[in-house]
């Protein structure tokens, strides 16, 4: 079941996507909310993974509400002007629902936002004891549609793109919607460490280290100052 907002400062708006979303029987409408501030409030108390949200509202629009939380969920936005469309899409937005649209283009819209979800909650799953880093040279990946066997030894480093990770080894790379933070939880800590915001690396596939960067044989990757410290400290552990 997803928890959802609806929110919009329409009272008949409200009442089609309390419709809509009543008809999908993996939605939970949480609330609805006729500004973003009252969305706000329930967003302390409430755990919401989606959200249905108007563009053009009083005080505050959609899009200025969206850039304030630091913690996103899955976001639908509904209005009537597509001028915002680029805006939502540019904010990782799920779907763009035009006013005034159908229920096939509603389901179309949150089918997305679902698959989307359960791929996020699959990647981040902790690994169960018998697949756990300490006991296994490999890690399992939700990439799109399929789970992917990723040897320990054949990862050179993992670049974050947003709220996805790519994995890069030898022959491959692989995408998958998890945070960096999540899959480095997952390597074993002795051979992988974080170096820049968007980097971490394998200490083993380290060639050269200079002031600012690491070069894995032609890849340069730079080193963060917020993480420069701990990636000294790995080195020196080896």
């Amino acid at each position: 079941m997803i928890n959802c907002l609806a929110i919009d400062d329409e009272p008949l708006a409200l009442d089609l996507l309390e419709d809509f979303i009543s008809r999908v029987p993996f939605l939970k409408l949480v609330e609805k909310c006729s500004s973003a501030f009252e969305a706000l409030k329930m967003m302390q108390h409430e755990n919401i993974e989606l959200l249905f949200l108007d563009i053009q509202m009083p005080d505050i629009t959609g899009i200025q509400f969206l850039k304030t939380l630091e913690s996103k969920p899955k976001v639908i936005f509904t209005t009537a002007y597509p001028e915002h469309a680029i805006e939502g899409f540019e904010l990782d937005a799920t779907d763009y629902l035009l006013k005034p649209f159908s229920f096939e283009r509603f389901l179309k819209a949150v089918n997305k936002a679902s698959k989307q979800i359960q791929l996020q909650q699959v990647s981040l799953e902790p690994p169960s004891k018998d697949n756990s880093s300490d006991e296994k040279d490999f890690i399992f990946i939700k990439s799109g549609y399929d789970t992917v066997k990723v040897p320990f030894k054949n990862i050179k480093y993992i670049q974050g793109l947003k709220d996805y990770v790519k994995i890069h080894t030898h022959d491959a790379t692989v995408l998958s919607l998890v945070s960096m933070k999540a899959i480095l939880n997952r390597l074993p800590a002795d051979n992988f460490v974080r170096v820049h915001r968007s980097f971490i690396v394998a200490i083993d596939k380290i060639d050269l280290v200079q002031k600012r960067r690491i070069s894995l044989g032609e890849k340069e990757i730079p080193i963060g100052d917020t993480f420069r410290k701990g990636f000294i400290k790995a080195l020196d552990k080896e």
